[in-house]
């Protein structure tokens, strides 16, 4: 597991930071999982380099985790790692497959033109992560993978509001045209990162969304599997205090520092979770109105 270790400790990410709810072998298992989407991503959008390079480069790990998922010899080190992972919780090469089609529409796609569309993009690229990791997890009632799909695209629309000025400074509005159309606010503008009180409206109806995704995986998760599900639960919780303060600021994200919680702040909610959890209170503490 060394490659994988290394590449989650250079990561600042919110999701690596949730591992440390997780008995050891189930860190491990995510640890590896984690460091492969890290990969990936970081294949897509390194854009030093021409977009055939790194849909060659995609395909390659594509070929790749496939021999993980089919008891080949994986080339790349982080595959290798991952492969007593895939095999011990029977992790399927479509997710892995599904996962890569969604960093690959960034290499193409800098626009959507409605939510079904921009939907469809944080189905792969967040819920198809969840779907993976509750395997690892473990759960006993299959509502758990609709929880997963929800949750997930609940985070990746958190990003997306939170990251308005960085997509910008690469090109890229996640936000949907007929969205921007409907509240009257131009690309040039998010290109520029103008705010207005157009843009406030626009980002209200984006968080809407968040909100409902938020609020159907606290209602869906089943009670039985919420001990097992603690680390996406930590993940829902600093998401959620995230989509708070992102709310506070009335989505002013065009400043030069993109909303993060404190370290101090995050470290508390780790906290929070474990004596939630040790408690045996279990009820989600994201989601309400």
């Amino acid at each position: 597991m060394e490659e994988s270790n290394s590449i989650t400790r250079k990561s600042a990410s919110n999701l690596a930071l949730a591992f440390v709810l997780l008995p050891k072998a189930k860190r491990a298992g995510m640890t590896a999982l984690y460091a492969f989407c890290r990969e990936v991503d970081d294949v897509a959008d390194e854009e030093t380099v021409p977009v055939e390079t790194r849909r060659i480069q995609l395909a390659a790990w594509r070929a790749d985790v496939l021999r993980a998922c089919t008891g080949g010899s994986p080339e790349f080190a982080v595959n290798r790692e991952l492969q007593p992972i895939i095999a011990a919780h029977k992790l399927p090469f479509a997710l892995f497959d599904e996962l890569i089609r969604g960093v690959e529409m960034d290499l193409d796609i800098k626009r959507y033109e409605t939510f079904e569309q921009l939907e469809h993009y944080c189905y792969r690229v967040a819920s198809v992560v969840g779907l993976l990791s509750i395997e690892i997890f473990g759960y006993s009632n299959p509502a758990c993978r609709t929880y997963a799909d929800y949750l997930g695209k609940a985070l990746q629309l958190t990003n997306i509001l939170r990251d308005v000025r960085t997509d910008a400074e690469r090109g890229r509005i996640y936000l949907p045209l007929s969205e921007l159309a409907r509240f009257g606010v131009s690309q040039e503008e998010i290109l520029r990162f103008e705010y207005s009180e157009r843009f406030e409206k626009l980002a209200e109806c984006i968080a809407a969304r968040a909100r409902h995704f938020y609020h159907l995986a606290r209602q869906t998760l089943p009670p039985e599997d919420r001990r097992s599900m603690v680390a996406a639960e930590l993940m829902g919780s600093v998401y959620w205090k995230l989509f708070r303060k992102l709310e506070a600021n009335r989505f002013d994200v065009f400043g030069p520092n993109p909303t993060r919680l404190s370290k101090g702040h995050k470290l508390l909610l780790i906290f929070l979770s474990w004596l939630r959890t040790s408690l045996g209170t279990l009820t989600p503490n994201y989601g309400t109105p």
